[in-house]
């Protein structure tokens, strides 16, 4: 298990010694076991944001879609995209938008830093210029990533009023094979059924840390109980080894089971890391956006 102790909220943490807020606790039991923990002050820790929005972005607030909560949408431009009005670019959308840019709107004050990562990799002739869309989460991200009611009014939303935005503000190459999907935890699940479920228009998806199979989630099945032809699109896979990621591994590796009796091949159309050092965080996630950017996104 992991865990922290507040008193119903952040603004009333525990804190340590040194008055800081401590780590997630992670306990593994063998069998009945009792601890004691002693806390010895409650408040909130501000943590200074750790880094800055690396080249242009542009904001689209309060945008909204039939059957979910509004959200503001952020969108990273190549550093030559308004000097150059005739050429077009493949698209990453992602989840949990505010996680992936911006550290000062980042939960935890760290971000997945793609926007310092992709800038590198251009500037190397690793991938091609491509634009970044983040889709803000909301409060109902718990049900907005996963399949229900609202996670599919989510699906329809990106693929009926986001994406047809995007493509008549931004010069974007619109086809499914230069339009990719990203996001971790839930927003890796979220990720895969959209590719799954559109491969027509999204041909790509990495799914970080992705919720497949745990408690009452269960995407597997949908893909094991698929009889259709073989889906054209690419996945990535990723997962960590410490806490939560621990307890997602036997749904990836279903997953990546069911994948390959569907026909998948690793190396061509299925590309899977594992760390086993790895925690179910931002850092962790950052560490590995260049690999799928690079399998998605190669430089031509």
């Amino acid at each position: 298990v992991e865990f922290k102790f507040t008193k119903g909220t952040w603004l009333s943490e525990a804190l340590d010694t040194n008055n800081t807020a401590p780590d997630n606790y992670k306990i593994k039991f063998i069998n009945d076991t009792t601890l004691t923990f002693t806390v010895k002050s409650w408040g909130k820790i501000s943590k200074k944001p750790m880094g800055q929005i690396t080249g242009n972005v542009r904001y689209h607030k309060n945008f909204g879609g039939a059957g979910i909560l509004p959200r503001d949408i952020i969108v990273w431009l190549p550093s030559g995209y308004d000097s150059v009005s005739d050429k077009r670019y493949p698209v990453l959308y992602m989840h949990d938008g505010q996680n992936i840019i911006d550290p000062l709107t980042s939960a935890f004050g760290i971000d997945w830093q793609i926007d310092e990562t992709v800038d590198s990799l251009i500037y190397s002739k690793l991938i091609q210029e491509i634009i970044i869309v983040g889709i803000y989460n909301t409060n109902n991200r718990g049900s907005e990533y996963l399949e229900t009611q609202t996670g599919y009014a989510y699906l329809n939303f990106i693929v009926g009023r986001l994406k047809p935005y995007i493509d008549s503000n931004y010069n974007t190459l619109a086809d499914n094979q230069n339009t990719a999907v990203a996001g971790s935890s839930l927003g890796g699940i979220i990720s895969f059924m959209l590719v799954w479920e559109f491969p027509e228009i999204f041909s790509k998806a990495a799914c970080l840390s992705p919720a497949f199979k745990i408690d009452a989630i269960d995407f597997v099945d949908n893909v094991k109980n698929y009889n259709g032809s073989k889906k054209d699109v690419k996945i990535f896979i990723y997962n960590g080894g410490i806490g939560l990621e621990e307890i997602l591994q036997p749904g990836v590796d279903e997953m990546l089971g069911a994948l390959n009796e569907k026909g998948f091949t690793e190396g061509i159309d299925l590309n899977y890391i594992k760390d086993s050092l790895a925690e179910h965080n931002e850092t962790a996630w950052a560490k590995y956006t260049h690999n799928f950017l690079q399998y998605f996104f190669p430089a031509k």
